[in-house]
Parts: C-alpha cells; structure tokens; sequence
C-alpha cells in the first residue's frame, strides 16, 4: 500500500531508546543544545558537540566529562565538510544527528543593512541543517536505527514580526523535515522535528531581554525532557507548551495569532542591532 504524503506525516514513527547511542549535536555550547548532550550523556550515549568558538568548547568539556567536541562552522560548507571526515574517522558509530546549531536575532528590515549580514540566519539555520543532512546522510542510512532531529521553533507556525528572517528560515526547515521525512520513508532513518517555544536559554535574556520582560520561557530542563520523551514514544513532530498552541492556532486562528504576536516588542523606527548568540 502506498502511503500519502499526509499519511506519512501523521504516523508515529518505530519507537527507539536513546540509549548506548553516538550522538552529533551542532551548537552544543549552550543552551539547548548543552543540555541535551547532558541528559544524553546520563543516559550513556557517546555525545559529541559542535560550536565555533573553541572556548565554549572547551568549557563545555569541563562542564560534562566525556563529552568529545569539534569546532566547526554550521553555515559553512567546507567547515561541514571536514567536519564529516573527523567525526567519522573518530566516531564511525555515528548514528543520530540533531541540527540544533541556529540563531535568532531582533532584526529591523525597515532600514540600511548589510547584504550579507541580513542573510547571516538563512545560512546558519536552514543551510546548515540542509548540508549537514546531505553530508552525513550516507553513513545514516548505512546505520541501523539511525536518527535526524531538525530543531525548528513554534514560530516555524506563526511568525513573529521583530525576528522576520529568523521565523522565514524555521518555517522553511518545518517544510523541509517534512520533504526530508517522505523521502527518505524505507530507509531506516527516522527523521523528528523539534519544535520548541521560547525557552530559558542565554538567547532569550540576551537578544530579547527588554521585549521579553514579564514573560517567562520553558524551563530549558523540562524542554529536553520533553524533547527525548517524545523521540522515544516515536513521535515525529514534537511541540513543547506554547508551540504546540501555536500550531493549533496556525490552523484555526492564524491572523488572530499573528496580530498578537506582532505585538510583541514593538520595534522603535532604528533600534540597535543585538549580537547573535
């Protein structure tokens, strides 16, 4: 029998314990992604972060023994290139990617910009992802029960109007863990989408501390939780808290939704550019 492509998207996928796992987390240094290879870690998995600065990577070593780590540049392919040949040379085990490595910035379009700055989050959080998924994919499908998490957002459902690129780029990962899903039905590797909502990470106090005062995001803890409880339960689109609201409401309210979100931190005629996590 063959399968719609709605059908294959509302099944559950075969359960799978993330346990005695080799696991790839780009973007591992901190926040999400630093927690995930911690309650991976205790589950004794063999983790493996990635990050550009090789400081935080080294912090986040001392911060969990027997995390491995490589630095290496998620929006740059030749980076995503060699890091392929040193993960596997090392780590030929390798058999879940999680492409958690992303920034999301307060971005004004309504002004002069950078042509190549304005774009900085298309490269990190969809070609990233995209290329690390075609370089890696090979070995994946090599590996029995292998695993690819993408890591979108609630606002890959309805957008935010203060984080315009950011938003564009979650939703097109949304669209492409779909195609990805479909494509790749028969071949052993799962594919998830992770969807979380705004979460108690640096980048929310950071790039969004004055339009977030008041408001209090998930528990970063309870997020990954969350997050590994429903891989493993086979789940194929899991959407912690507010994001799973967002979603429904996608569906049934969405310019209602939208309108109350573009309120959120009014944005000034010229605010001043954050730096990116």
């Amino acid at each position: 029998m063959t399968l719609s492509f709605a059908q294959i998207n509302a099944k559950q996928v075969q359960v799978m314990k993330l346990i005695k796992k080799t696991i790839l987390i780009t973007g591992g240094t901190s926040g999400i992604g630093m927690e995930l290879a911690d309650q991976l870690l205790q589950r004794g998995n063999t983790v493996i972060v990635t990050g550009r600065d090789i400081a935080k990577l080294e912090t986040a070593q001392r911060k969990l023994p027997g995390l491995q780590a490589f630095q290496s540049d998620a929006s740059d392919p030749n980076a995503i290139a060699k890091l392929y040949a040193s993960v596997i040379e090392h780590f030929p085990d390798l058999d879940v990617l999680i492409n958690n490595a992303g920034i999301m910035r307060n971005l004004n379009i309504n002004g002069a910009r950078d042509l190549n700055d304005v774009t900085r989050e298309i490269e990190v959080n969809l070609s990233g992802p995209v290329r690390m998924v075609q370089q890696f994919l090979p070995h994946l499908k090599a590996r029995e029960g292998a695993l690819i998490v993408n890591v979108s957002s609630g606002l890959a459902f309805i957008p935010m109007a203060m984080s315009p690129v950011y938003c564009a780029t979650k939703a097109a990962l949304h669209s492409f863990t779909q195609c990805l899903r479909v494509q790749l039905e028969g071949t052993g590797v799962t594919v998830v989408e992770l969807a979380p909502p705004g979460v108690e990470t640096p980048l929310f106090r950071g790039e969004f501390a004055e339009e977030m005062k008041g408001q209090k995001g998930m528990d970063v803890t309870v997020l990954v939780k969350a997050a590994i409880a429903g891989i493993e339960a086979g789940k194929i689109e899991i959407r912690p808290g507010l994001s799973n609201v967002l979603k429904i409401m996608s569906r049934v309210a969405p310019q209602f939704m939208f309108k109350q979100l573009a309120k959120v931190g009014k944005q000034d005629p010229q605010p001043t550019l954050r730096a990116a996590r």
